[in-house]
Formats: structure tokens, sequence, C-alpha cells
């Protein structure tokens, strides 16, 4: 007999959360490695709302980069490259020699590449009309100031 299988629309953060950390775990067992921790930055507002955002974490030598985001109104001013550097000074602190990301043709793949990203990969029409990339930076050592 096959369990009960139910096909959520909006799951629970706690239900998320178990599938995550199981696979967390199973890949720091099959890497042996389990060094993983968030990694992010932010900026506020005077009222301390986050005006822009980067999130991602570090995990046996690398970083990865999950969300980037700029509130439109601030966009084109340097914000997403100064926190694309925090958080690459941060990795590099941890140890980490490569960033990965990927990125959507509609959101920044230029942006990314500005900052010394290589495309390593794509698949077209992901989603339809569109391309999704997949992206590394090799961080070269911080050097004592």
């Amino acid at each position: 007999m096959y369990p009960h299988i139910t096909v959520e629309e909006h799951p629970t953060h706690e239900d998320i959360s178990f599938l995550e950390n199981r696979i967390i775990e199973y890949n720091y067992a099959a890497v042996g490695a389990s060094d993983g921790r968030g990694l992010a930055a932010f900026v506020h507002d005077e009222r301390g709302e986050i005006i822009a955002g980067i999130s991602g974490y570090t995990w046996a030598g690398m970083a990865e980069l999950e969300f980037l985001w700029v509130h439109d109104q601030l966009r084109g001013q340097g914000i997403g490259a100064q926190l694309l550097a925090e958080v690459e000074d941060e990795a590099r602190r941890r140890g980490c020699t490569l960033c990965i990301v990927s990125s959507y043709s509609f959101q920044a793949p230029g942006f990314y590449q500005k900052n010394g990203y290589q495309v390593v990969g794509s698949m077209t029409g992901c989603p339809p009309g569109h391309t999704s990339y997949w992206m590394r930076k090799d961080l070269a050592p911080l050097t004592p100031d």
C-alpha cells in the first residue's frame, strides 16, 4: 500500500522547514561538511523598513545567493552592488572560494556579469519566452588591511 499524497498550494513554513532540514542533513552527510550558515545583508529606511536586501547561505567553501531585491525607487544607485560586495566579503571571511547564483533573463543576469559572475549554464524557454541562467564567481581571498 502506498502512502496518501496530498498536494498543497500553501504549505506551512514548518513543513517547508522540515523538508529543507532533511535535505540539508543529507547534503552534509554526502559531502562531509556541516558548516552551513545563513548569509544576509539588508538596507533599512529611517522607519526600520527593509528597502533592499540579499540572502543566501555559505557551506562547504561556497556561497549561494538566493534572493537580491532593491526597492524600485532605489534601483540603479549602486545599492545592489554594495549588498553583493558585502556578502561576498563575508563569504570570503568564512573561507569561501566560490559564489553561485541563478537569475532569469528578466531579472538581473547583466548585473551579476557586470559584478564578475560568469554564465556556466542556461535553459531557454524557462519560463516560456525567457531564459534561466546559472552563474558563478571565483572569490579571491581577502587581503589583510
